[in-house]
């Protein structure tokens, strides 16, 4: 009776143990620690010293026949390809799994392949040329637009006239005066290129452009963003709980920039597009105190009003009015004659 028990022990072992070798997968039918005779508990010192005594006794270069090299050559892939994954720990656990778990089959698959087809490279470096192309692109794309935002202001008639008048102004242009004929009577003439040059950094030192033209910054790029990260949300929430005690605890007076902050925020602009507003504008603003909420409320709700009467009287909008009265565009009907 313990015969039998024994032997079923012995099949069951053997049975598992066969199953949980997958054709295809890490060593195939064979064990990798069997190719490389060495047991689970074997360390890495002891893998690498296993397999560089069988790379010595199998390289194809020991072989001294044509047909032995080929024997060779094929045992030393094979023990090449075990101690690939034994010298690897985190391929060398998944192996020990599947060989403790034979019936989740699928799973190794998936663990197999997932670390056969994964890319080499370190994420870390990815992630630094990532950012690095997109900070340049960034920086391209905000040079791009300033100088093509100066080009364009040069051919404005009234950003061209004046950039002219301080060119002369300061004799970088010549003059009609007879003074000034007399003092270029001997220098070569100006050209076409090198005036325009001259203009286009006269309007670039006197015009400040706002928004997405202005001038290109380094502290604007993804790069140096995320590097003064810490520091912007360090200020911010040093304004915030400045804010906070000085005027929700100890309810002092707001300052004008205080004001500023909360006419940005009702009106939903940034203080780049404030600016932009016309002066009227402005002043309209801060005469109507938009910084208290309800204000800003009651102001944009007559804008609305203003708009809608100005359109209603606008020419333009009758004509559409009448046009869609009389049916507007034609309609493509299915009705039969």
């Amino acid at each position: 009776m313990n015969l039998y028990i024994y032997l079923l022990i012995f099949l069951n072992f053997f049975v598992i143990n066969v199953h949980s070798l997958i054709d295809g997968l890490y060593c195939g039918k064979e064990n990798c620690y069997d190719l490389l005779n060495v047991t689970r508990a074997a360390n890495k010192q002891e893998i690498v010293k296993a397999y560089r005594n069988l790379a010595r006794k199998y390289h194809p270069d020991v072989a001294k026949t044509s047909k032995d090299k080929e024997i060779y050559t094929e045992k030393f892939r094979t023990f090449a390809n075990a101690y690939e994954i034994l010298r690897d720990e985190e391929t060398r656990a998944d192996y020990d799994r599947m060989l403790d778990n034979p019936d989740q089959f699928y799973t190794h698959y998936y663990r197999y392949y997932r670390h056969r087809y994964a890319p080499k490279v370190d994420v870390r470096i990815v992630l630094i040329i990532l950012i690095s192309v997109i900070s340049a692109i960034q920086y391209y794309s905000q040079y791009s637009n300033y100088y093509t935002a100066i080009n364009y202001l040069v051919t404005v008639p009234k950003y061209r006239i004046q950039a002219q008048e301080i060119a002369k102004q300061e004799g970088l242009l010549g003059s009609n005066s007879n003074e000034s004929s007399k003092k270029n009577r001997g220098r070569k003439t100006m050209s076409k290129q090198e005036e325009e040059t001259i203009l286009k950094r006269i309007v670039e030192q006197k015009l400040d452009i706002k928004g997405g033209y202005k001038k290109p910054s380094i502290t604007r790029v993804l790069w140096l963003q995320l590097v003064l990260f810490p520091y912007y949300l360090y200020l911010k929430l040093q304004w915030h709980i400045r804010w906070f005690y000085k005027f929700n605890i100890n309810k002092h007076e707001l300052g004008e920039d205080e004001k500023l902050y909360l006419i940005c925020r009702n009106l939903k602009v940034n203080r780049e597009q404030y600016e932009s507003f016309s002066e009227k504008e402005q002043n309209e603003i801060w005469e109507r105190q938009i910084w208290i909420k309800e204000n800003c409320v009651q102001w944009k709700a007559e804008r609305e009003e203003e708009q809608k009467k100005k359109l209603s009287e606008s020419g333009r909008y009758k004509a559409y009015r009448r046009y869609i009265k009389s049916g507007g565009p034609g309609q493509i009907t299915f009705d039969a004659d």
